[in-house]
C-alpha cells in the first residue's frame, strides 16, 4: 500500500474572525479595487492570503476554480465566501458582499442622478492610470501563484495549455473548458505530486443549508416570470430581468451585457444612449462590474425606478450567483478531500494560473499598457507591490496620480 502523502503547510491564525471585521476588509478593498474581476482576485489573494493569511494559497485556488465553474461574478463569489468562512456564517458573507459593493453601486446611482463621469485629460488620465495599476495586480498575482500551484514541470505544462486554451477560446467557454481539462490532466499525472495539494476551507455552512440554497435558485428562477404576468407587477418582472441575467452568466459582467441590453434596451424600459454610458462610467469605478445594474435600476422609465429600483436591481443581479455559491460550498468542501479530488485539484488549480495568465495579457495589458511609459508605470506597480511589499490601495493612489500626470504632460 503507498503511503498517504502528507502536505506541510505554514500556519494560520484563527480562521474566525468577527462580521465587522470582515466587513472593514472587504470595505477597504469595495473602495479601491479597480481594474474588474481578475483585478478583484490579485487584490484578495494579496489581502486575506498573504496580509492577513485567512486562508493559504491551495485554498484561495481551490475557491477560484469552484467559482469560475459556477454562473455569476466570480470575483464577488469569492468574495461572499471568504466572508462566510472567516465571519462564521451567511452574516459573514452579507457583510463581505455589502461591503465590497455599496460603494460603486452608490457611485453609479449617484451617476444615474445626473452626476457627471470623469472627463478631461486628468480624469482620463486617472481612469488609464487605475487600469494599469490592475495590470500589475494581476501580474503579481500570476507570479506568486504560479510558484505555489505550478512548481513543477508537470503543472507549469496544465498551465501553459489553460493559457493556450483560454486564448484560442475567448471568453467564460475557454475559462471552464481550460479548468476543466486541468482537472483531467491532475487526474491523470497529478495524483503523487508534491506540494500544496488541497487547503483547508472549513466551510460553517450545512448540507441542508445549501440544499435550500440551491432550491431557492431555482425557484426565483421559474416562479417570478408567471407572477409578473399573472400579477401585471412591473417590481416583479424587473426582478426577474435582472435575476435571469445574472443566473445565466459564465465569465464576469461583460458577458451581462447583451443579456441586459435584450431585457431592457429592446423593451423599451430605458435608451440605448442611456444605457451605454452608464456601462461606460462602471468602467471607472472601483468593485464588481455587476454593480452596473444599480445604474440601470435608477435610470429606468418605468417604476420602479430611483432608489427602488436600484435596489431591486442590484439585489436580483447579484442573488443567483451567491446563492449558488452557498449552496456548493459546503459539498465541495466535502467532495475535495477525497484523493481523487485532490489530484484533480492540483490540475484545476495549475490551469487558474494559465487563465490568469492569459487574462493579464488581453484585456489588461492589451487594453492598458499602449506605449513604453504606460509599461514604465505598470512595472513600478509591480516592484512596489512585490519587492516594497507596498499596501495594494497605497499603489492604486500613486498609479492613478502618474496616470494623470503622464495625461497632462502627454497631452
Amino acid at each position: 500500500m503507498t503511503p498517504r502523502s502528507t502536505t506541510v503547510m505554514t500556519p494560520l491564525p484563527s480562521r474566525e474572525g468577527s462580521v465587522r471585521e470582515v466587513f472593514l476588509a472587504f470595505l477597504k478593498l469595495g473602495l479601491t479595487a479597480f481594474g474588474g474581476p481578475i483585478a478583484h482576485l490579485g487584490y484578495f489573494r494579496a489581502e486575506f492570503v498573504h496580509r492577513r493569511r485567512w486562508l493559504d494559497e491551495a485554498a484561495y485556488a481551490d475557491l477560484v476554480a469552484l467559482c469560475q465553474f459556477l454562473p455569476g461574478p466570480a470575483s464577488s463569489q469569492v468574495g461572499f465566501s471568504l466572508g462566510v468562512m472567516r465571519g462564521r456564517g451567511l452574516a459573514g458573507g452579507l457583510a463581505a458582499w455589502a461591503a465590497f459593493t455599496l460603494p460603486s453601486a452608490l457611485l453609479l446611482v449617484a451617476f444615474a442622478y445626473g452626476a457627471d463621469a470623469l472627463g478631461g485629460p486628468v480624469g482620463s488620465g486617472i481612469v488609464h492610470g487605475l487600469k494599469l495599476v490592475a495590470v500589475a495586480v494581476v501580474a503579481q498575482a500570476v507570479w506568486g501563484m504560479g510558484r505555489t500551484l505550478a512548481p513543477d514541470a508537470t503543472r507549469a505544462a496544465i498551465a501553459f495549455a489553460a493559457l493556450a486554451l483560454t486564448t484560442v477560446l475567448a471568453g467564460s467557454t475557454g475559462q471552464v473548458a481550460g479548468i476543466g481539462l486541468g482537472a483531467v490532466a491532475g487526474l491523470a499525472v497529478c495524483r503523487r505530486a508534491s506540494g500544496a495539494a488541497c487547503g483547508h476551507l472549513g466551510i460553517p455552512v450545512s448540507r441542508r443549508a445549501g440544499a435550500v440554497a440551491l432550491l431557492l435558485f431555482g425557484l426565483f428562477l421559474a416562479v417570478p416570470p408567471f407572477l409578473a404576468r399573472s400579477l401585471s407587477s412591473q417590481g416583479l418582472a424587473l426582478f426577474d430581468a435582472f435575476y435571469r441575467s445574472g443566473a445565466l452568466v459564465f465569465g464576469g459582467g461583460h458577458v451581462m451585457l447583451p443579456l441586459l441590453r435584450t431585457a431592457l434596451v429592446e423593451t423599451g424600459w430605458i435608451g440605448p444612449d442611456a444605457f451605454l454610458a452608464g456601462y461606460g462610467a462602471a468602467q471607472a469605478v472601483p468593485g464588481p462590474l455587476f454593480t452596473f445594474a444599480a445604474y440601470l435600476g435608477a435610470a429606468l422609465g418605468p417604476q420602479p425606478n430611483g432608489l427602488a429600483g436600484a435596489a431591486i436591481a442590484l439585489v436580483a443581479v447579484f442573488l443567483p450567483g451567491l446563492l449558488l455559491v452557498y449552496g456548493a460550498l459546503p459539498f465541495w468542501d466535502a467532495v475535495r478531500e477525497r484523493p481523487l479530488a485532490q489530484a484533480a485539484m492540483r490540475g484545476a488549480n495549475a490551469a487558474v494560473v494559465g487563465i490568469l495568465a492569459a487574462a493579464l495579457y488581453d484585456p489588461l495589458w492589451t487594453g492598458a499598457v499602449l506605449g513604453p511609459r504606460d509599461f514604465a508605470v505598470a512595472a513600478g506597480a509591480f516592484l512596489l507591490l512585490t519587492i516594497a511589499a507596498a499596501p495594494p490601495w497605497i499603489v492604486v493612489v500613486l498609479t492613478a496620480v502618474a496616470g494623470a500626470g503622464l495625461a497632462v504632460v502627454g497631452g
